[in-house]
């Protein structure tokens, strides 16, 4: 064939084969114009990848090396597997042994921390068929995460297993009498996953007795530390303060009010299950007026104004009593009270399960929030569900003590709503409702199940569907607030002690002053031995 004769004015490679002639050289005429657009160029090579964090400029740049260093033959042909060879180097392991060392993938990791939940007790050829009959408190866990799926609530289904095993270990290892999964609670370094039991009545013993211990030993201390006080009172007689501490209020006992479950926690299924601790009322109090994201960490301790009493677990616990006693609702008329005059009796907590209840509808559920109740009692200003007379003192005080008692203010007792109240009547937050009740589905509502969430509690939701209901929570453990959070001030700060005569500091006296001082005394000596030398006369 005839080959390509030299180039036309009209066609694009003419005057390339000119010496010092540019393509470019009409649009960008002057040099440092020119120099400008390599150096725009080059930046442009140097971006850094935002997924490997290469550059492309260095990678070119590692590319011709390494063929220029090697020579293969065809290069052109394998310029592909030189440029994947040349970025599987960047993130190779340098070895420095002798023996390189294999990194451990995450997902074999995960393999081997779940795997202790999937092996028996008894060995791999233990039967299923006493599964029943030996944990009948372990809760199905696997069918109320399919009930929540239908609205887009919940974990994954392998976490939703994982927790489910781990749930069936802790049966396993601790006497519990019920169990169930209340929630995970996010942190920002680990998370927590909570469950919520009964122990048996053993457990239960043995703790009231471990108190009673407790209390017993304090009062010896206290007495010891009263003997050493009056010791030291003899020696010495300090002044002593005026001021009275306010009455520290007691902590409901276990198995009523906000601690009527016991909570156990962990941070991932398979590690070990931690029992928290009692709630008191100074610790609930003190976590309304204040909000702290969770580390993960319960040793943790809680900065805040006003001070928590308490590291993260006990925050931990409050935070958990405030969201049961807010969230924890269930359809009207399943629960009843098991007899008609515990409904009027103050501090009622104990309900049994309706026989003849009827389920309502889900339409009706759904349009109408009467057909719901709280099965949790609610928790007073006080920090407890029942509320007790602080400032009540035992018939061996003083007369004086009750004298003082008289003349302050009796405090008025608080009464919270009554068990099993309609969630109809929860106040709103401004033009928000307290609840949103809707369908898991309009498509199909013959089968579809009534969803409920609280908006004063983010991450708080229930379920029903015919006689079947359940609550859960996924969120951070915090309370919706309209308005940002704004800490509490610090109380202002102490008056100065009122200046008088008798402490504010006197002006020198001047040399005159003093020797008139000093002249005055001597005078006053003289005539006192002259008195006495006179007495002594006669």
């Amino acid at each position: 064939e005839r080959g390509h004769g030299p180039y036309q004015p009209h066609e694009p490679g003419y005057g390339l084969d000119q010496p010092g002639y540019s393509p470019y050289e009409d649009e960008i005429p002057d040099p440092q114009t020119r120099m400008l657009a390599i150096k725009n160029a080059k930046a442009y090579l140097l971006k850094t990848s935002t997924k490997s964090g290469l550059n492309l400029y260095d990678h070119f740049a590692n590319i011709l090396t390494k063929i220029l260093d090697e020579q293969p033959t065809n290069t052109v042909d394998i310029i592909e597997d030189i440029s994947k060879d040349v970025k599987w180097a960047q993130f190779q392991k340098k070895m420095d042994t002798l023996r390189d060392e294999h990194l451990i993938p995450p997902t074999f990791q995960a393999a081997v921390k779940y795997k202790a939940l999937f092996i028996k007790e008894g060995g791999e050829e233990e039967e299923e068929e006493d599964l029943e009959e030996e944990m009948p408190s372990l809760p199905n866990v696997m069918e109320t995460a399919f009930y929540f799926e239908q609205a887009g609530i919940g974990l994954n289904k392998d976490e939703s297993y994982y927790i489910f095993l781990a749930l069936k270990n802790l049966i396993n290892v601790q006497p519990i009498q019920t169990c169930r999964f209340w929630g995970k609670i996010l942190g920002l370094e680990m998370n927590y996953i909570i469950a919520e039991v009964q122990l048996q009545e053993v457990e239960e013993d043995e703790e009231i007795a471990e108190e009673g211990e407790e209390i017993v030993e304090e009062g010896e201390k206290e007495d010891e530390a009263e003997e050493e006080d009056e010791q030291k009172e003899k020696e010495a007689e300090p002044p002593k303060s005026t001021y009275k501490p306010p009455p520290e209020i007691p902590k409901e006992a276990n198995g009523t009010g906000t601690n009527k479950y016991v909570y156990f926690v962990c941070n991932e299924p398979g590690n070990p299950w931690v029992k928290l601790p009692p709630v008191t009322p100074a610790q609930i109090v003190c976590a309304r007026k204040i909000k702290k994201f969770f580390t993960g960490r319960l040793d943790a301790p809680i900065v805040s104004f006003p001070p928590f009493p308490g590291n993260e677990a006990n925050y931990l616990r409050a935070q958990i009593a405030r969201i049961s006693a807010g969230t924890h609702v269930s359809p009207t008329g399943f629960y009843q009270f098991a007899n008609e005059d515990e409904e009027e009796e103050e501090g009622a907590d104990t309900y049994e399960e309706n026989t003849e209840f009827e389920p309502p509808p889900v339409a009706e559920m759904v349009e109408s929030l009467s057909t719901w109740a709280h099965h949790v009692k609610s928790i007073l200003n006080q920090g407890r569900c029942i509320w007790i007379n602080p400032s009540q003192k035992s018939e061996e005080n003083d007369e004086d003590e009750e004298e003082e008692e008289e003349e302050t203010e009796e405090e008025q007792e608080e009464r919270g709503p009554p068990l099993l109240t309609l969630i109809s009547e929860d106040e709103g937050m401004r033009d928000i409702p307290a609840w949103t009740a809707q369908p898991s589905t309009h498509l199909i509502p013959q089968y579809s199940v009534a969803i409920l969430r609280s908006n004063r509690w983010p991450g708080a939701y229930a379920f029903a569907s015919g006689r079947k209901f359940e609550n859960i929570y996924f969120g951070w453990g915090h309370k919706y607030s309209p308005e940002n959070h704004t800490p509490e001030l610090p109380p202002p700060a102490q008056a100065e002690f009122p200046s008088g005569p008798g402490i504010t500091e006197t002006v020198d006296p001047t040399v005159e002053e003093e020797m008139a001082f000093k002249a005055a005394q001597e005078e006053a000596l003289a005539d006192a031995e002259a008195e006495e030398d006179e007495e002594g006369e006669d």
